[in-house]
């Protein structure tokens, strides 16, 4: 058993069972719908994804926020008093000042337990991104690298996750300042699918704009095609915010033109699903990033 326990957070977008598969522990992330207050588990325990998603587009605002310094003390602590340090993998510093709070309660928790250690790594990533970073890295721990290898393999490979993911609806992404009003009206009304990415310093950016979906999914091949790392054998990761048949539709393409790789699918919760709203599709990979 490892002398260390693998965590991070629950902006990483992996289901259940892909999380106990990896022995990593997701600290849950809070969110506010319409009136009511969720922290999102992986297991769903206070709202399902598709009840989220339901009030969603049913017209229901949702905000999220910073996980707070008593979940922090919660989860960190349960592990240290096992005798076990922490490498935690925390949503990107680019998007959200949570690894401030982190580190914060990683200095406390030294000092009440001096004899271990709690590592807090920016991934840079966010959703699948995310994901697939701890997916990699869950991989390598449960075949027994120590933490300060797994450290450093996390810290070179962080900088070499391309995202890349296109939405359905513009609203969410306006009201977050990513695109103007008039864009979102205008890009709605002829279903202009803007591509985002996620920049050298974890931060959202639209890099392009491709008008339908299939169009859209086909720019997210295009850059795998162009910049993913040894495509026949590489490691993917899909994800959806409700719109399976465009993640199916990407899988089956890619398993079709790259026989040996390997994907995985999963779903957007609620955190990343709050700014991008309903539709959104993400492609995620190793390769060559920041080339826009």
């Amino acid at each position: 058993m490892a002398s260390y326990t693998l965590m991070t957070d629950m902006t990483c977008d992996l289901s259940k069972e892909m999380l106990e598969e990896l022995q990593v522990c997701a600290v849950p992330m809070a969110f506010q719908l319409g009136s009511n207050a969720y922290q999102h588990y992986p297991d769903e325990r206070e709202i399902t994804l598709e009840e989220f998603y339901v009030r969603l587009k049913a017209g229901e605002d949702a905000v999220t926020s910073q996980i707070n310094p008593a979940t922090y003390i919660e989860y960190f602590e349960r592990e240290l008093k096992e005798g076990k340090d922490i490498l935690y993998l925390c949503f990107s510093s680019g998007l959200s000042g949570t690894i401030n709070t982190a580190v914060l309660i990683a200095g406390q928790m030294k000092e009440k337990y001096p004899q271990r250690r709690i590592a807090v790594v920016d991934t840079l990533c966010a959703s699948v991104g995310e994901g697939l970073l701890v997916y990699l890295a869950g991989k390598k721990y449960l075949a027994g690298a120590d933490m300060d290898e797994l450290l450093a393999y996390v810290e070179a490979v962080k900088t070499r996750i391309c995202h890349w993911f296109t939405v359905e609806d513009l609203h969410h992404l306006r009201r977050g300042g990513r695109v103007s009003s008039v864009e979102a009206i205008v890009g709605s009304a002829l279903k202009i699918k803007p591509i985002l990415s996620v920049d050298a310093q974890g931060k959202l950016v639209v890099v392009a704009k491709e008008r339908g979906t299939k169009k859209a999914l086909g720019y997210l091949l295009n850059r795998f095609a162009a910049e993913g790392d040894d495509p026949c054998t590489a490691v993917v990761g899909i994800a959806h915010a409700n719109a399976p048949e465009s993640a199916e539709y990407l899988s089956e393409l890619l398993k079709k033109q790259y026989p040996g790789i390997t994907v995985f699918i999963t779903k957007i919760g609620p955190i990343i699903g709050a700014h991008v709203g309903m539709g959104m599709c993400a492609l995620v990979y190793q390769g060559k990033n920041y080339n826009f």
